[in-house]
């Protein structure tokens, strides 16, 4: 019995001297990796992603930080100055058709694009997020009267719906905020109550109502932390939306009045002067919208990447 205790005693020894232990050994070493740390891996994985989001990043510091460092006067006219050719000392990229640098002016108009595309994104998704919650929870008549509304207004084209809502009221950029996210709300309306009746029975849900927990709070801490995924994919996807729509506005004439501009206005006006070829008047307002579009559409698909696989490991 003497040398087989010694046996032992040997075998412990060694596995403290070489730090290892039998019930440890086969397992892997160090914590899992959180949710939000797997999803960064993945959208950093994405690499269209990535450089949609350093060319809105490149975006949002040229038009909200380069008036500060380019000064230019983009409220007064001066018709002596119109329509100069890029390369001047004091314009780069040349002025338009009413002497306004052309330069400045894409700065400030892209100002307006982007405050209103993620403004009415913001709005479209928090009214969409809460309308669909309650209308997926609450279930029943509430859910049918709700949904119905959507389905009527989806009925309704969106660009005609908001073609007669800025012919009825002055289009500046509050009214335009107000305008787009009243209509963009009903996709993610649709979409959270999707959602929302697939989570009203799950386990955690059923037990908030047999703990006698009222319906608000089952709405608010459970129903929309779950689809919080879905709504931020959804947001992106919100707000190349609206910078397309208040492009078209634009274009069309509809958009934000003087001296105010947005991308799509310049666009609108740089095109009554194609046949001169004053093509700085056209392409750097164009080539902004398909920049900062394609790069919010790239960092969406990234954002979905990122949640399906953080859905996947819950």
């Amino acid at each position: 019995m003497r040398p087989v205790t010694t046996a032992v005693a040997v075998g412990e020894n060694a596995d403290s001297e070489g730090g290892h232990d039998a019930s440890t050994v086969g397992l892997p070493s160090g914590k899992p990796k959180s949710m939000f740390r797997l999803g960064a891996e993945v959208f950093l994985q994405n690499r269209l992603a990535v450089v949609g989001l350093g060319v809105l990043g490149v975006a949002l510091l040229f038009c909200f930080v380069g008036p500060f460092v380019y000064h230019t006067n983009q409220i007064n006219t001066d018709l002596m100055a119109s329509t100069l050719r890029p390369g001047q000392p004091n314009h780069p990229l040349g002025t338009d058709q009413s002497g306004y640098d052309e330069l400045g002016r894409l700065m400030v108009g892209g100002q307006t694009s982007l405050e209103v595309g993620f403004a009415a994104a913001f709005i479209a998704t928090l009214v969409g997020t809460l309308w669909g919650a309650v209308a997926g929870f609450v279930g029943g008549a509430v859910d049918s009267l709700m949904m119905r509304v959507v389905d009527a207004l989806l009925a309704i084209p969106t660009l005609f719906l908001l073609l007669f809502l800025v012919t009825i009221v002055r289009p500046d950029i509050e009214v335009m905020i107000c305008v787009l996210g009243l209509t963009a709300w009903l996709v993610p309306a649709r979409l959270v109550r999707g959602e929302s009746l697939t989570l009203r029975v799950r386990e955690y849900v059923q037990a908030v109502r047999v703990m006698g927990g009222s319906s608000r709070r089952a709405v608010v801490r459970h129903i929309l932390p779950n689809v919080a995924g879905t709504v931020i994919v959804n947001a992106t996807f919100q707000v190349a939306d609206a910078i397309l729509l208040i492009a078209y506005l634009g274009y069309l004439g509809l958009g934000i009045s003087p001296p105010a501009t947005d991308w799509g206005a310049m666009l609108s006006n740089g095109t009554n002067y194609i046949f001169p070829n004053y093509w700085w008047l056209i392409y750097p307002p164009g080539v902004a919208i398909i920049l900062v579009v394609v790069a919010v559409n790239f960092v969406g698909d990234g954002l979905r990447d990122a949640v399906e696989v953080r859905l996947q490991r819950r």
